[in-house]
C-alpha cells in the first residue's frame, strides 16, 4: 500500500534546514534549544550589549549548524559578552567584539565536560581600543576539543594580561587538538611588560608533552609586541608555516614540546626595535626554509637561538635541545643571525646535541653568522653560505588574504 503523498512532504518539510531570525540573546537562548542540524541562527544587525551566548548542537559536516550575522560585520557584541560553544558541526560567521570587558570573547566549549569538536570560527573580529585596568586577565579566543578551526579573523587591541588566543590541551584526555589556525590577520598589541601577553598559545607547561598536532598557516602578524613570545609553542608535533611576521618585537618559540616544524615563514624586522625570529628549546625540531630579513632583536629574539638546557628540568624549564635542524634558511640584514648556547636561567648549562646547521644562506653585512656562547662539539655546521654579499634569489611567497572581508 503506498503512503498518501501529503505524509511524505509532511516529513520532508520538517525536516528541512531552516533559517532562524535572532534579535537579541533571550531569542537566541530559545532558538538553541531546537536547534537541528543544518539550520542557520541569523542574528540580527546592531549591538548586543553583555550578551551571554551559549549553545550546545549537533551538526555534521555536510549539515553544520551556523550562527551568522545579519550583516557581516553589523552585528556588534559589546561589554561582557561572550560565545560559548559546545558539540559538532558549528560554524560562527561574521560577528564581531568590540571592547570586550569579560574573561573570554569567544570560548569553544560551555563547561569542562561540554567541548566543541569540528567547529569554526570564520569571518569574524575581535578588537579593542581600551587600556586594561592594572592587573585585568583575559583571552580573546579560547579553543577546546578536537579540529576546530579559527579562519579568516581580525584581531587585535589586546591589552589586558593572557595570551591573545589559546589552545588548551587536558591532562585526563588525549585526542584533543589536530585544530587548524589560518589566514587571520593579528593586528597590534603593546607591550605588556611582563609574561602573559603572548598572541598565540599552544597548550601549556603541564601538557607540553602532548601531541597537539594543530596547523598555523597563512597568518599575518603585525605589531603583535605583547611580549618576547608572539608565539608560544607548548606542546608537541605543532606545524607553522607560511606566516608573515611584520615589526613583530617578539619571535615565534618553541618553549615547551618536541618535533614541530617551522617551514616557510617571512620575519620582517620593517625597522621594529626587538624584532626576532625562532627560539628553539626542545627535541626534534625541524626549521626549514624561512625568510629572516632586518631583524633588529639580539640574545633571546636573535633571528635564530638555540637556548641552554637545564639538567633534568622541570616541567616549565629549559630542555635541552637535541636533534634540531635547520636548515636552507635566508638570513639578511639581520643584526644577530645565529646564536647558540643562550642561557635562560643560572641552571641552564646543556648545550645542543646532535643538531644540524646547514644549507642556510646568512647575509653578514651587519651582524656576524654565529655567536657562539657553548660548546659545540654536539652540533653540526656545513654548507652554510656566509657573506657580506650574497646572491640569494629568495621570492616571498604571494600573500593570500587574512582577515574577515568586510573589515576595513
Amino acid at each position: 500500500m503506498h503512503k498518501p503523498l501529503f505524509f511524505a512532504f509532511a516529513v520532508l518539510t520538517s525536516t528541512a534546514a531552516k533559517d532562524i531570525p535572532v534579535a537579541d540573546a533571550a531569542a537566541f537562548a530559545d532558538a538553541a534549544k531546537a536547534v537541528a542540524a543544518g539550520d542557520t541562527l541569523i542574528l540580527q544587525d546592531g549591538t548586543w550589549a553583555d550578551a551571554r551566548l551559549k549553545i550546545h548542537a549537533e551538526g555534521t559536516a555536510e549539515k553544520p549548524v551556523t550562527i551568522k550575522a545579519q550583516t557581516p560585520g553589523k552585528v556588534m557584541f559589546t561589554g561582557d559578552s561572550r560565545l560559548s560553544l559546545a558539540g559538532a558541526h558549528i560554524v560562527v560567521d561574521g560577528l564581531w567584539f568590540q571592547n570586550p570587558t569579560g574573561e573570554e570573547a569567544i570560548e569553544l566549549r560551555i563547561d569542562s565536560d561540554e567541548l566543541a569538536n569540528d567547529c569554526r570560527i570564520t569571518n569574524c573580529a575581535v578588537t579593542n581600543e581600551l587600556q586594561a585596568a592594572p592587573g585585568a586577565s583575559a583571552r580573546f579566543v579560547s579553543i577546546y576539543g578536537a579540529r576546530n578551526r579559527l579562519d579568516h579573523c581580525f584581531i587585535q587591541g589586546k591589552t589586558t594580561q593572557g595570551t591573545t588566543v589559546v589552545v588548551w590541551l587536558s591532562t585526563e584526555v588525549t585526542g584533543h587538538g589536530k585544530h587548524h589556525i589560518d589566514h587571520n590577520h593579528f593586528g597590534p598589541r603593546q607591550k605588556l611588560g611582563r609574561n602573559g601577553g603572548e598572541t598565540i598559545r599552544l597548550g601549556d607547561s603541564k601538557t607540553s608533552m602532548q601531541t597537539a598536532a594543530c596547523v598555523v598557516e597563512h597568518n599575518l602578524f603585525e605589531k603583535c609586541d605583547g611580549e618576547a613570545e608572539c608565539i608560544s609553542n607548548k606542546s608537541c608535533g605543532n606545524i607553522y608555516r607560511f606566516n608573515t611576521f611584520k615589526g613583530v618585537s617578539g619571535t615565534l618559540t618553541l618553549r615547551h614540546g618536541n618535533k614541530c616544524v617551522v617551514h616557510g615563514n617571512v620575519f620582517l624586522g620593517d625597522k621594529a626595535k626587538g624584532s626576532g625570529g625562532v627560539r628553539i628549546i626542545g627535541e626534534d625540531h625541524l626549521v626549514t626554509g624561512n625568510l629572516f630579513d632586518g631583524l633588529t632583536g639580539d640574545n633571546e629574539r636573535s633571528a635564530m637561538c638555540f637556548m641552554l638546557g637545564i639538567p633534568d628540568s622541570v616541567p616549565n624549564g629549559y630542555f635541552q635541545v637535541k636533534r634540531a635542524k635547520v636548515t636552507n634558511n635566508t638570513f639578511i640584514n639581520c643584526a644577530h643571525n645565529i646564536l647558540i648556547g643562550m642561557q635562560g636561567e643560572k641552571k641552564a648549562t646543556l648545550p645542543p646535541l646532535e643538531s644540524e646547521i646547514t644549507g642556510n644562506h646568512i647575509q653578514t653585512s651587519k651582524g656576524e653568522a654565529f655567536e657562539i656562547k657553548c660548546a659545540v662539539d654536539g652540533v653540526t655546521m656545513k654548507d652554510n653560505e656566509t657573506g657580506k654579499e650574497l646572491s640569494v634569489d629568495f621570492k616571498l611567497p604571494a600573500p593570500e588574504p587574512v582577515g574577515p572581508g568586510w573589515w576595513k
